[in-house]
């Protein structure tokens, strides 16, 4: 295949990825419009807690005091697993923070950041919790903050960290799908926290995990 061809393949490939991003972004900003009643958001640190988490049945000790011990109360972090509500109250998703892969080469030769930027693919794992099915853009989903505070939303790239999820992604009740998202950041950025939230983003709450 020469390199005309695979060029313009790789551009209709980006520019399908693009046209389903902001489909996926309209339409889950009119059913959040339509649905959303709290008036409000926030944003989750807390990991989900699993019984061996939790000391429940595995005779774990017990601070004298019977508080929960300082760890209880640690932010989410690489590996851990947070709760998230949708707008409408059948849209759970359970979503782990799996993976962050820094400056990962483009998944092809015309696939690079721009100039001053890296790659950052960021790896999460979903599973539709809730009665309804996930279906979702993770892309309009995700944003990495620096230590300052400041986001970055993701690009539409794919790298050699691994797979990227489908677009959209649809996940049955109970099941769950892996897959990357890709930002584009500043060279010297240090990122400090990941964020996911339902809906594209627009649900009125919001999973954060502390980077490093």
């Amino acid at each position: 295949m020469s390199a005309n061809v695979r060029r313009t393949a790789a551009r209709r490939s980006t520019t399908r990825r693009a046209a389903a991003l902001l489909l996926g972004a309209a339409l889950v900003t009119l059913s959040a419009t339509a649905c959303d009643s709290t008036g409000g958001s926030s944003v989750s640190t807390e990991p989900k807690q699993t019984a061996a988490a939790t000391g429940a049945g595995s005779g774990a000790a017990k601070p004298a005091d019977g508080k929960p011990a300082d760890n209880a109360k640690a932010p989410a972090k690489l590996g851990d697993t947070i709760a998230l509500k949708g707008n409408d109250p059948a849209d759970t998703a359970d979503v782990t923070l799996v993976k962050v892969v820094d400056s990962p080469e483009g998944a092809d030769e015309f696939t690079h950041p721009a100039d001053g930027k890296r790659f950052v693919a960021v790896q999460f794992r979903i599973k539709a919790s809730g009665k309804k099915a996930y279906s979702d853009v993770p892309g309009n989903s995700a944003k990495v903050l620096d230590a300052q505070g400041q986001a970055f939303g993701t690009t539409i790239a794919d790298t050699k960290a691994g797979p990227s999820f489908q677009v959209p992604a649809n996940i049955a009740p109970g099941e769950t799908a892996l897959g990357f998202v890709t930002f584009e950041v500043s060279k010297d950025a240090k990122l400090d926290k990941a964020q996911f939230g339902l809906d594209s983003g627009f649900a009125p709450q919001t999973g954060q995990w502390k980077l490093g």
